[in-house]
């Protein structure tokens, strides 16, 4: 008795990241003789490693000083009189942030489409014959997502509005100095999305 051995096996393999696997892959064996091993195989295989790996340093350093001076009347006869000015520092930080991975971890879970796997069939095959059609689909997908955020903010302000000194005068005079003042606003926005 001959025995007929035929077989097909059709192997996809492919690496997808965003656009799937589309229409049916398809696989067929026809006319075979009696006791045959028929095969039809159909895999349909995608592999992804997505890693996301966003590392932000923002440093903000601000050093204000000001200073009036000094008001100084001494030693006159008829002293008039003296004034400084204001020292002011005003500071005013605003920072945004924003890392937004969520479409590429998205496209990755969810980006694939097989076709519906695929097609096969084995017609007209002799008696006795062993006839099978496998199907399989493997999808395997890592995602890794390492948001590293470092924010450093360091303001350092000093107003001095300095002395007012009357001395020594015969007839004493006025020393005034003017006001001293700091200001600081900070104000942050950070937004992870992955």
């Amino acid at each position: 008795m001959n025995k007929l051995l035929k077989s097909t096996a059709i192997s996809l393999t492919s690496l997808v990241f965003s656009v799937g696997l589309v229409g049916a892959h398809a696989g067929s064996i026809d006319t075979t003789g009696p006791d045959s091993d028929n095969l039809v195989r159909v895999t349909n295989t995608a592999d992804v490693d997505l890693d996301n790996d966003t590392d932000v340093d923002a440093d903000i350093d601000i050093d204000q000083d000001a200073n009036s001076g000094n008001a100084d009347v001494k030693h006159n006869t008829d002293a008039g009189d003296a004034e400084t000015g204001d020292a002011e520092n005003d500071s005013d930080i605003d920072a945004s942030i924003d890392i937004d991975n969520s479409d590429s971890s998205s496209a990755a879970l969810s980006g694939f489409d097989f076709g519906g796997g695929g097609e096969g069939s084995i017609d007209r095959t002799g008696p006795d014959s062993n006839n099978r059609v496998i199907f399989r689909n493997d999808m395997k997908v890592r995602v890794d997502n390492d948001t590293d955020v470092d924010f450093d903010v360091d303001v350092d302000q000093d107003a001095d509005s300095g002395d007012a000194e009357v001395s020594g005068n015969t007839m004493g005079g006025n020393a005034t100095t003017g006001n001293a003042s700091n200001t600081s606003s900070t104000s942050f926005s950070l937004t992870v999305r992955n």
